[in-house]
């Protein structure tokens, strides 16, 4: 999994509520899904015409924003389904911060698994960074520090985020939940070779006599 220690770009402004998961990754696009190529389709019911150009309304459509790598959006992102699919297309765009007041919790969840940094602020904040990366803004630069916990906005202003220890060490060395399992490999072996010599019967499953 990709690294996250800092982060700076372009913060695209998305702040219609309730977002869900089916917004962002069509069911009918699911198929043939895949973290190389979902990308294709995010956002599409927002992004895409009837006719299938562009919408150019859309603000990852608009020229300031197509290489934004932070999302600052509405209250209740990622709400509906359990969709991965939604996390692997919104990093296919290049996305690798997602600010909100509250997000669907699965979503949340998948975005760690995928080294993308979902972080929660009060609505206050959250509509104040909005208005930074609003469109008169053009093109500035947020900056997100991982090891810090940190936001500093094209203002210069800094705002502190909280994120889990556990969180923060998968994010900063690139681990997703079995990689952070694993970074305990040789104490787990440890503790299988210990049970095995107490409790010999429960390894016996499976063997024929």
């Amino acid at each position: 999994m990709d690294k996250l220690q800092t982060l700076q770009g372009v913060a695209a402004p998305l702040m219609r509520p309730n977002i869900d998961t089916d917004i962002i990754t069509p069911a009918g696009r699911l198929m043939d899904a895949s973290p190389e190529t979902m990308h294709q389709f995010t956002f599409e019911p927002l992004r895409f015409l009837p006719d299938g150009g562009e919408n150019p309304d859309f603000v990852l459509n608009q020229p300031a924003y197509r290489g934004a790598v932070i999302l600052v959006t509405g209250p209740n992102f990622g709400c509906g389904s359990s969709r991965e699919t939604a996390v692997w297309g919104i990093k296919g765009l290049g996305i690798r911060c997602v600010i909100g007041e509250s997000f669907g919790d699965i979503f949340f969840n998948n975005c760690f698994q995928n080294s993308v940094l979902p972080i929660r602020l009060p609505a206050e904040q959250v509509a104040e960074l909005a208005a930074e990366a609003g469109a008169d803004q053009g093109n500035r630069q947020f900056t997100i520090d991982v090891a810090a916990r940190t936001i500093t906005t094209p203002s210069g202003r800094e705002l502190p985020f909280e994120l889990p220890d556990d969180r923060q060490e998968a994010l900063l060395e690139g681990l997703d939940d079995i990689g952070q399992t694993m970074k305990h490999d040789g104490a787990i072996g440890e503790f299988q070779e210990r049970d095995r010599q107490a409790r010999p019967w429960i390894y016996l499953s499976g063997q024929q006599s």
